[in-house]
């Protein structure tokens, strides 16, 4: 897979309206700029995205692209869920959607603590695999504990988490733990939501619809989903020092995924777009220079006097 793929949440719900031929011009410019993976899940835009992704598929069959999807939020988070009739008809339904009779990568999506515990869970991922509906499974998690637990599983092929430089967590133990077990590691809310893209003030306003606006202090989900957890005033202003690390001729955005890219263990980054020139900007940090020592000590600066106290030993 690329070391830059495409999230594609914005493309079902949550991010405010985008129109279909949009969505389809957004997956076509990122296969255009060498995007190889597309990560989404049963639940944005209760299949929307998914069938989009499908659509795409079989317009563009010469696009050779790994999609890895998501199950588990479309009913309660209730770990008695998890069980091998349950995952066949979900995973049919995401076979039918993307247009496939065998899904790339299946993720448990941020399920309840004890499924990753559970042989049980583990063995009917196993039999999916044994079945062909799925080539590999994975895990998405909110937690280090949580990814650390899914990597000592014998079948995870992925742990998809939470990295970027106003999450920095997982360098500790997770991404060592996950390159030394093969495990592959997608990172996901690579810009805080938008945050280290700089763009954003204290007076800018989001859609009623889009997650940044009503899920502030985890009202709809988990909290670290949005902004990263960060309280969004302190975001802002931290974001407007990262910017300044960017070295020239990249933008803060590149420059957070470029940061990305560069932490050993991790296989790709999956930022969102919402228009062709995002998705094109996003693929073109996996040709920028490796940044410096200097600027990265100076995230790690930033992280340990602005951010840590407010999400390092939450998740």
């Amino acid at each position: 897979m690329s070391v830059v793929g495409l999230g594609t949440w914005q493309l079902g719900a949550d991010w405010g309206e985008v129109e279909e031929e949009d969505a389809l011009a957004v997956l076509d410019a990122a296969v255009a700029a060498g995007v190889t993976f597309f990560d989404t899940a049963d639940v944005y835009g209760d299949g929307r995205s998914e069938r989009l992704i499908g659509r795409f598929r079989k317009e563009r069959p010469d696009s050779q692209v790994l999609v890895a999807t998501k199950m588990g939020r479309r009913v309660a988070l209730d770990p008695a869920l998890y069980t091998l009739e349950n995952f066949r008809a979900w995973t049919d339904r995401s076979r039918v959607n993307l247009g496939v009779d065998r899904l790339d990568l299946v993720q448990l999506h941020c399920p309840p603590t004890p499924v990753y515990s559970s042989d049980a869970v583990f063995d009917a991922l196993d039999a999916l695999v044994e079945e062909e509906r799925i080539a590999a499974y994975g895990v998405s998690v909110e937690t280090c504990d949580e990814a650390l637990t899914a990597i000592a599983r014998p079948g995870t092929a992925s742990v998809q988490i939470i990295l970027n430089p106003f999450r920095l967590k997982p360098l500790e133990a997770v991404l060592p733990a996950a390159e030394a077990a093969g495990v592959g590691i997608i990172a996901r809310v690579p810009l805080a939501s938008g945050l280290l893209s700089g763009k954003y003030t204290k007076d800018t306003a989001f859609a009623e619809n889009d997650h940044r606006n009503y899920n502030r202090h985890g009202e709809a989900f988990d909290q670290g989903e949005t902004f990263s957890g960060v309280d969004y005033a302190t975001g802002v202003e931290a974001a407007v020092e990262f910017a300044s690390l960017a070295p020239e001729g990249a933008t803060p955005a590149q420059t957070a995924l470029r940061w990305l890219i560069q932490q050993p263990g991790v296989s790709t980054v999956i930022p969102g777009a919402r228009n062709p020139e995002q998705a094109r900007a996003n693929a073109a940090a996996a040709d920028l220079a490796p940044l410096s020592e200097s600027t990265l000590a100076a995230v790690r600066d930033l992280y340990d006097a602005k951010i840590r106290a407010q999400v390092h030993d939450r998740w």
